[in-house]
């Protein structure tokens, strides 16, 4: 090991490295980023009001909003950012997470504007995507009661899986794609949902695919108090009425509360349904189906993303 390396990690420096190239990624983005990797679960357990000294840091975290939004106004005086911009998720079917797994050489889409609908942090930037960590869910182990199994958060690519190992050892390690398919078909047969996360200090980039329950996580808790940190996937659920026995068993498993039995039928209440498709599979008799909904915005089709990126 490297004298250099007992001071500051070689992950540490790659972060540092990308964050000089990246565009409008500013001092305060990279402290910012750094503590956030660095103390994700501190930073989580405070962020969701389950660590102790979450009241006590209350007032911090309202200076810090404050700190960072007047920076973004003066970038754009006619834009006002708030705190989903710089920090959220994008649900994604089980099949367009494993092809973000099953990536197998670099990805460069800087802007992906219309398929995720925020302000800043919608870039697309794969380094050696094979790179993939199963970290424990933050939000999962904040709570007293969490869901099973914790290591179902995946950090995918470089500099972001190295920085994770490096600075959590004790609750991260390196998984095959492979693996990171086996983790994302159990999960979906838990019934949780997959999302795509980004976040402004962490490069203005995808960085994790994180596995989420209603009853653990942040962003789902976030969004159900009015802050809307989650995006469609682009699609809806829909039911063939001629196959639909009212049985239940899939409005049961939905984390957005988007489907209900009414007059022996099932009804999915489209404004909640964020397209998931977690239902699809929960249903023996094949009645639901995810339908495309222009309004939802545009999905995340990685190959696509990619083609059009090359061409």
């Amino acid at each position: 090991m490297k004298l250099t390396d007992w001071f500051v990690k070689p992950s540490t420096r790659a972060f540092l490295s990308e964050a000089r190239k990246t565009p409008d990624y500013s001092l305060f983005d990279l402290l910012h980023g750094y503590v956030y990797g660095r103390w994700t679960y501190f930073y989580i357990s405070v962020g969701i009001g389950e660590h102790p000294w979450a009241k006590r840091l209350a007032p911090l975290g309202k200076w810090f909003k404050r700190a960072v939004s007047p920076r973004r106004k003066a970038e754009n005086a006619e834009v006002t950012m708030g705190t989903a911009d710089g920090y959220h998720g994008k649900a994604v079917p089980l099949e367009t997470a494993t092809r973000l797994v099953m990536i197998n050489e670099p990805v460069r889409v800087p802007d992906l504007e219309q398929v995720i609908p925020y302000k800043r942090a919608r870039s697309l930037i794969l380094q050696h995507p094979d790179h993939i960590v199963a970290l424990d869910c933050p939000c999962r182990v904040a709570r007293e009661n969490p869901c099973q199994p914790l290591d179902v958060c995946l950090v995918v690519g470089e500099p972001f899986a190295s920085f994770v190992i490096d600075h959590s050892p004790d609750r991260a390690h390196w998984i095959t794609p492979d693996e990171a398919v086996g983790i994302l078909k159990a999960e979906d047969e838990r019934g949780h949902v997959h999302h795509v996360f980004f976040k402004d200090a962490m490069l203005q980039r995808f960085y994790a695919i994180c596995n989420c329950c209603s009853c653990c996580c942040g962003a789902m808790q976030a969004q159900r108090t009015g802050t809307p940190m989650l995006a469609s996937s682009g699609y809806v659920a829909e039911i063939d009425e001629s196959l639909c026995l009212g049985c239940e068993n899939c409005a049961e498993y939905c984390q957005f509360g988007a489907l209900e039995v009414r007059d022996g039928l099932n009804v999915v209440n489209q404004e909640k349904c964020m397209g998931c498709g977690v239902c699809i599979g929960k249903c023996d008799f094949e009645a639901l189906f995810l339908k495309r909904d222009e309004s939802k915005g545009v999905p995340l089709e990685i190959q696509q993303l990619m083609s059009r990126a090359a061409g």
